[in-house]
């Protein structure tokens, strides 16, 4: 435990930041370099007008019949919940959260006799600037490799889901798991998280986990950004680690490729230096795989499914 304190992610200030400025290709270095080397950081980007912890209460204390109502046709897109897997863990989510109308859809399920349009406002101002993070992130990472000129195609690439997750504190001083290691399949995870600590992030070169900041936006790639920029972003593990009474809540904008998308290198990340790494995939199709009994047994889904070799 005591080298798991000793480190920390990258800390990186977004604040203030203009195109074209020394500022800018500063923080497109850092971001640069932790992407590589961490496939995370903790981002300092902007100070929430709103109470994480309130906002998601409200959800969260629904009757489970009322939140069970979070169906979506993807896997893992609504409602999440009592499995005796990670018994702590309890998640719900809008798929499309963007798109106009989709945030107060989900009002509307959830409180279908009154509303609760400060719930509404809350989400979709936080919504709003992991986007607007989401989009930095991504045009810094194109343009530290020279390929700007898929901006567009890249962004228009990816739909987006929010997702509230809840932790119950497990009423004990032991450490138990709130959610299973695992790497994040979609292209860009951004969360913002309260002041109760637990998730943690393993090492690229080793067995140690990072522990994060509590109260922080963590910015973090996903399997479909390491294969699309042909291995120069590294996805890490991630799991959640919980102690004591208190929940834990956060806020994830998943930025996740379009239904029939192929996740497709650019013929400029493929060289003698950096050979193909992944062949073509259909993002879907891939994830039907990763949730099938084939993948149960392998840490490097995407590679046994479609790495060259």
């Amino acid at each position: 435990m005591g080298s798991e304190s000793r480190m920390k992610l990258p800390v990186i200030d977004f604040s203030n930041l203009k195109q074209e400025t020394a500022t800018w290709e500063s923080v497109k270095t850092q971001v640069s370099e932790a992407l590589a080397e961490y496939g995370c950081f903790e981002a300092i980007f902007s100070n929430p007008k709103y109470s994480l912890v309130n906002v998601l209460q409200q959800l969260f204390d629904l009757p489970l019949q009322t939140k069970l109502l979070n169906k979506s046709n993807t896997t893992y897109h609504g409602y999440i919940g009592q499995h005796a897997v990670v018994p702590l863990y309890e998640s719900l989510g809008i798929s499309d959260a963007l798109v106009p109308g989709n945030i107060e859809a989900f009002v509307e399920l959830m409180w279908s006799h009154n509303g609760n349009p400060t719930f509404c406002e809350s989400v979709r101002s936080i919504s709003e600037e992991l986007l607007e993070l989401n989009k930095i992130v991504r045009t810094m990472v194109l343009e530290n490799n020279g390929i700007k000129k898929y901006l567009d195609e890249h962004i228009d690439s990816t739909n987006y889901v929010v997702r509230f997750q809840k932790y119950d504190g497990p009423k004990t001083n032991e450490t138990e798991l709130g959610l299973v290691p695992h790497i994040d399949m979609n292209t860009l995870t951004i969360l913002f998280q309260d002041d109760v600590t637990g998730l943690e992030m393993q090492k690229k070169d080793g067995d140690d986990w990072i522990e994060t900041s509590p109260n922080s936006f963590i910015v973090m790639a996903g399997e479909s950004l390491r294969a699309w920029t042909n291995g120069r972003v590294h996805a890490p593990f991630h799991r959640v680690m919980m102690t004591g009474d208190k929940a834990r809540y956060s806020i994830g904008l998943f930025a996740v490729p379009k239904s029939g998308y192929i996740v497709t290198a650019p013929k400029e990340m493929v060289d003698e230096e950096h050979p193909l790494l992944y062949k073509p995939y259909d993002y879907v199709e891939f994830l039907n795989y990763y949730y099938g009994e084939a993948s149960k047994t392998s840490p490097n889904a995407l590679k046994d499914y479609c790495g060259v070799v």
